[in-house]
């Protein structure tokens, strides 16, 4: 008697493995959501902040001049230049839009670079609020090097004083660092005080007998004219009316070394894993001291490089004026937080502050629709609502949570309806 045909058993088709920040049951894990709230307070927060800041920033022009703001506002965008953006706009206007553009160019340069000084210390979680010194020292080191070596070649007079800038920019913040790594003085402390150092051995060089003042004409506190060979080349507009400079390009490869080395390199890995939790880092092994003063020391190259640029690109000399009453250094601070020590977000960030600086300048702002002498107060205290208003991270993150669980409670009840 034959057996029967043995039947092959069809085994089930197994469920699909769960993605990764899910648990098994298909709902998001804690982690999964935090991300999520993460990522949407990432795009979310600067608008957010940019919008309040502007629309407290109205409110101030409409209750003390009694102006409209959105004309203001409209007067102040056409005076940033970035009309030239629009192909619709042609002739005479187009070319006073480029004028205005390459301005507002200049200006987002060192805002981007002074950024990223605060972005790159704020990522080894420390406070740089040097900048501005750093910027000093960088234009001190960068009109002297003009100087000095007038009739080499260009390119090569270009690199010396850049090198020369960018290194004490950083051996000067590195002066926190190290203050930081070895008696644990707060660098938010120790960079104030470097600030007002800084300020002051510009106005002594400088000044008035100082060994940097111009030997030719001491009636100005100002340095004698850089060579010919140290100035930046322009690429796009008229070198005379301080066209836009390569200097642009420069501050786009900062923003892409910015990244790799944080994204890419084992120092940007330490520098991220100490400033989440220094101790922890110490215990696997990372020198939490040296971080410190290499975070602070390539912070300080930032910003040396940001006074190079601006001294070689379009001022020339450095007087005793732009020594005192420079403040690029603490627009970077805002930079970065508006930028949430992004590359991306430090490039925004950077325009839309170098736009209100050149867009509420005399030379831009229509008299009769705004004075240009208030909107520059205007500008800072946009500038300060951004300092003030960028903890809306943690309100974006709460309004966020509040919605879905509205949302939850909305559901049973409208199932409860559709059943009745």
């Amino acid at each position: 008697m034959s057996e029967p045909p043995s039947e092959e058993r069809v085994e089930p088709p197994s469920p699909p493995e769960p993605a990764a920040g899910e648990n098994p049951l298909g709902a998001p894990s804690v982690a999964a959501r935090f991300a999520l709230y993460q990522r949407a307070g990432g795009i979310v927060t600067p608008l957010i902040t940019a919008a309040l800041a502007f629309a407290v920033g109205g409110l101030v022009v409409l209750a003390s001049t009694g102006k409209n703001p959105l004309s203001t506002y409209q007067a102040i965008f056409n005076g940033t230049g970035l009309k030239w953006l629009f192909p619709w706009v042609t002739g005479a206007a187009r070319a006073q839009a480029a004028l205005n553009l390459q301005q507002t160019l200049l200006l987002t340069i060192p805002l981007v670079l002074t950024g990223l000084a605060v972005a790159f210390a704020f990522r080894c979680g420390l406070f740089n609020i040097g900048g501005q010194g750093q910027y000093i020292v960088g234009s001190l080191v960068a009109v002297q090097a003009g100087i000095w070596f007038a009739g080499i070649s260009r390119p090569v007079h270009i690199l010396i004083a850049v090198a020369l800038a960018a290194i004490a920019g950083g051996l000067w913040a590195g002066i926190a660092g190290f203050l930081r790594a070895t008696v644990g003085a707060h660098e938010v402390i120790t960079t104030i005080m470097l600030n007002w150092i800084a300020l002051w051995i510009g106005s002594y060089m400088v000044g008035f007998g100082g060994p940097l003042q111009n030997p030719k004409d001491n009636s100005i506190p100002a340095t004698a004219d850089i060579a010919h060979s140290a100035t930046l080349p322009v690429f796009w507009g008229d070198p005379v009316l301080q066209g836009l400079h390569i200097g642009f390009f420069v501050a786009i490869g900062a923003l892409a070394v910015f990244w790799v080395i944080l994204n890419r390199t084992t120092l940007g890995y330490e520098v991220r894993a100490v400033g989440f939790n220094a101790e922890a880092a110490r215990y696997g092994g990372i020198a939490v001291g040296r971080s410190y003063f290499t975070a602070m020391a390539i912070s300080g190259a930032f910003a040396g490089l940001a006074g190079s640029l601006d001294l070689l690109g379009w001022e020339f000399h450095l007087d005793l004026t732009v020594v005192q009453g420079s403040t690029i250094g603490f627009f970077g601070i805002a930079v970065a937080l508006l930028g949430r020590n992004s590359s991306v977000g430090i490039a925004c960030s950077a325009l839309l502050f170098g736009a209100l600086i050149n867009g509420t300048s005399t030379r831009t702002l229509d008299p009769s629709v705004f004075q240009p002498e208030l909107a520059g107060n205007l500008t800072r205290i946009i500038q300060g609502l951004v300092v003030l208003f960028v903890g809306a991270d943690v309100l974006v993150l709460y309004l966020w949570q509040a919605r879905r669980k509205v949302r939850r409670r909305v559901r049973p009840a409208s199932a409860k309806e559709v059943g009745t």
